[in-house]
């Protein structure tokens, strides 16, 4: 297909249709001659007197082109180029100067005013034509960033508006992700339970919770799922399904015998089993970390299966921190990932405390990690704090080391405190 403007029409009459051009000049036989090759190559004319007028016009129709001659009585050309490029508009108005002066610093003098280009008096048709060429391409250009602006300031506006509506959502998802956690403190007598969970962004993958076994006997747990976010929030959503605290016939710890009492998995049984279960049921690409504690409320006795979790530590009354646990393999990775665990004793005024990485993985300004000599450290700090007021300093001091109170990765724990009541509240 010939695209080509045929020769027998003026080629700037094609880009010419449809613009607009003011010709100022207190000249009546001036603006006549140019309006009249003007209207020639097809450009829509309008004439003003003198520069007042000019802007008269202007102010009720901006041109696209202004023609103006320097040297007007009253305001000059120079004056209204300056007012003129002063006026509120839409799009880009072209300034031609059209002037018998012809030094160089008067020509800069015109440009520095506004004026995009200048025309010397008498002025040549193939020279005016030249110049209005050039002003065609530069406001084709400049039509073209303003739409593409627009396109760009929509665009915008529309993504800042889904972020406004997924930050909604996102402040939801924290509540019920929250809500989880449904007794973040317990009290067995002579025993206590307190639980943080503090997500990094607005959902994380960290999940912490305890449950009843019997009478003389709970389940303690901490959870992180790999990655952020929605994905990692959904996944602990459906794990703390897995072990929940109000109904036993839908926690996978628990198995009823023939005469409908409820026992616990052994820890490492359980660990298997949820390996299972997430290879199997939860089709997903994400795997977690766990350590879980049956632990006997009367004689501080414990069962612990950790898989790739933190060591957790206990806090003995003599101010001694022992670090135990096996370490062991993430669950959702391996299906043949074998599990072990390991027994331990509480005794009275001991303290169990079971913690994401989150905690040991903290890194300060220099980079560097916070590691479980780190946390000693900050767990001796507030030694003679309990309960959720030692989770809460616990978690300032983290904030201090790392320089902020909001914390690259999600942060959790579970601190569970034996012969609590001898502990002075």
């Amino acid at each position: 297909m010939n695209s080509a403007v045929p020769s027998s029409q003026p080629e700037s009459s094609v880009t010419a249709l449809g613009r607009t051009v003011l010709v100022v000049d207190d000249s009546r036989m001036q603006r006549h001659m140019l309006g009249k090759m003007l209207t020639k190559w097809g450009y829509r004319v309008r004439e003003a007197a003198s520069a007042e007028e000019a802007l008269r016009l202007c102010a009720q129709e901006p041109p696209d082109v202004v023609l103006s001659d320097w040297m007007m009585p009253g305001m000059d050309g120079l004056e209204f180029c300056q007012i003129f490029r002063a006026m509120p508009r839409e799009n880009y108005g072209y300034f031609i100067l059209l002037t018998s002066k012809s030094r160089s610093e008067e020509v800069t003098l015109g440009l520095d005013a506004g004026a995009d280009d200048y025309l010397a008096k008498p002025i040549s048709p193939d020279e005016l034509r030249a110049r209005l060429a050039a002003g065609e391409r530069i406001l084709g250009i400049h039509a073209e960033l303003v739409e593409k602006n627009r396109f760009v300031s929509e665009t915008l506006a529309e993504i800042s508006s889904l972020y406004g509506a997924l930050d909604r959502d996102l402040l939801e998802a924290r509540k019920l992700q929250q809500s989880l956690v449904k007794e973040r403190y317990r009290s067995y007598g002579n025993a206590q339970v307190s639980l943080l969970l503090r997500p990094s962004g607005h959902v994380g993958g960290d999940l912490v919770g305890f449950f009843p076994i019997n009478a003389d006997r709970v389940g303690l747990f901490s959870i992180d799922v790999s990655g952020h976010g929605v994905s990692s929030a959904l996944m602990t959503a459906r794990l703390a399904g897995f072990l929940s605290a109000t109904s036993p016939d839908q926690n996978v710890a628990m198995v009823q015998n023939d005469l409908g009492i409820y026992d616990a998995l052994p820890p490492a049984q359980l660990a298997s089993t949820l390996n299972r279960l997430a290879l199997q049921e939860l089709d997903t690409e994400h795997y977690f970390t766990l350590a879980y504690v049956d632990i006997n409320l009367t004689t501080g006795a414990f069962s612990l299966v950790q898989a790739g979790h933190p060591h957790p530590a206990i806090l003995r009354a003599s101010g001694q921190i022992e670090y135990i646990g096996g370490g062991g393999m993430p669950i959702g990775l391996f299906d043949i990932a074998e599990y072990n665990q390991c027994e331990g004793q509480l005794a009275p005024g001991d303290r169990l405390f079971i913690m994401s990485d989150g905690l040991t993985e903290a890194t300060n300004e220099s980079g560097e990690m916070l590691e479980e000599e780190g946390l000693a450290r900050l767990l001796k700090r507030n030694w003679n704090t309990h309960g959720r007021g030692f989770l809460e300093a616990l978690t300032w001091d983290l904030g201090e080391y790392a320089g902020a109170q909001d914390f690259e990765d999600d942060v959790s724990a579970v601190l569970f405190e034996f012969d609590a009541l001898k502990v002075i509240k």
